[in-house]
């Protein structure tokens, strides 16, 4: 049985049933065998092409943000804004790489270059990656700690405020789910994080903030003395903020979620190689928008191994395909698919592994309060 989607099937009409052989199977393979599929010249680092990469995404959005402040027209402004936008998204995508070590070997030069890269989306390098890297990859899908995109069972919703329950209705929409990584990961996890322990590693994401805060603040000044006050602001810093929000959401979300792929709630039921290899996606779109996205959307070959540099992607994933096609969740971009999703994905039963729509979600929900997890 292959879990690969057809390019013309809707997910939200033609689920398949989770498959109990299938999760067995991955589940007891190790990380490390799987790892053996990938060939020796996929990990190799060319700083050339990191900083080539880099220098792309830059110049794009440096071009994007000249234009803001030297056009005239407002609503050309914000059209800039909008573009600006789509290459902060780029920029990010290059410093996710950075922050896991994939771009160069050292990691000063890493965070140096990782920081300015996200500064344009007012994330903060470590902050970011304490999460990201330790959280999400080291628990993909396993819901007790891997709270990205985490669905709600039907008690839970039910259980849960009306403007809980509103929150959660818009962000798994795909008009309002910049709503999820803007509220749940930048402002919670990142703006109001708190580490545990005081220390170096407390007094470095303090001051990841500050950077931030200190770019927010330039930024917003010289947009407002030299592109146009409150226009200016709006076009070089609020639009262009949102805009990535949009982006790393959508794609954050199309990356483990799906009607054919589960979450867990029991550690026994979980194990890395399940969340790395069939609990995430490939979704392919054209050559340009790959390069563009820097690979981000063919993501399972950058789960199992991290550090492969996204221009090694393409070929890490041809690796693992000899020996777990069966078991990769891969379709092909559209907006009738990723509608069909957010559709068909909104609340989950941890125990039957089963997706419901929220008016399954009501119907089920006293039957199901043992499922809340």
């Amino acid at each position: 049985m292959s879990a690969i989607i057809s390019e013309h099937e809707s997910p939200a009409t033609a689920p398949r049933a989770y498959s109990r052989e299938q999760v067995a199977e991955v589940q007891k393979t190790s990380l490390k065998r799987v790892r053996e599929y990938i060939r020796p010249e996929r990990y190799q680092r060319s700083t050339g092409k990191a900083l080539s990469w880099l220098a792309l995404d830059l110049g794009a959005y440096i071009a994007f943000m000249a234009g803001i402040f030297l056009v005239e027209a407002w609503w050309l402004k914000l059209l800039l804004g909008i573009g600006a936008g789509c290459t902060v998204a780029m920029l990010f995508v290059w410093a996710h790489d950075a922050a896991h070590g994939a771009l160069f070997k050292n990691r000063r030069t890493s965070e140096v270059l990782g920081t300015i890269a996200m500064l344009p989306s007012l994330n903060m390098y470590r902050l970011w990656s304490h999460g990201h890297n330790r959280v999400h990859h080291g628990f993909t899908s396993f819901s007790p700690m891997d709270w990205i995109w985490r669905p709600w069972t039907p008690a839970e919703y039910e259980a849960s405020s009306p403007g809980q329950r509103l929150l959660y209705r818009l962000e798994r929409t795909p008009y309002f789910c910049a709503l999820h990584y803007l509220v749940r990961v930048w402002w919670d996890g990142m703006i109001r994080f708190r580490p545990e322990q005081p220390g170096e590693a407390a007094t470095r994401m303090r001051n990841s903030k500050l950077i931030t805060l200190a770019f927010a603040v330039l930024m917003g000044t010289a947009a407002w003395v030299f592109a146009g006050g409150v226009v200016g602001v709006i076009a070089a810093l609020v639009v262009p903020f949102l805009v990535f929000n949009y982006f790393i959401a959508l794609f954050v979300y199309l990356h483990h979620t799906h009607p054919d792929i589960p979450f867990f709630s029991q550690r026994d039921e979980w194990s890395q190689s399940l969340g790395q290899i069939y609990c995430s996606t490939v979704i392919r779109c054209s050559r340009l928008s790959e390069a563009l996205t820097h690979n981000i959307l063919i993501h399972v070959p950058h789960h199992v191994s991290p550090v492969i540099p996204f221009y090694h992607i393409k070929g890490a994933y041809e690796d693992l395909r000899r020996g777990y096609a069966q078991y990769i969740h891969e379709y092909r971009f559209s907006w009738r698919t990723v509608f069909g999703i957010f559709r068909r994905c909104k609340l989950y039963d941890f125990e039957q592994h089963r997706w419901y729509t929220f008016a399954e979600g009501r119907a089920l929900a006293p039957a199901n309060s043992a499922s809340s997890v």
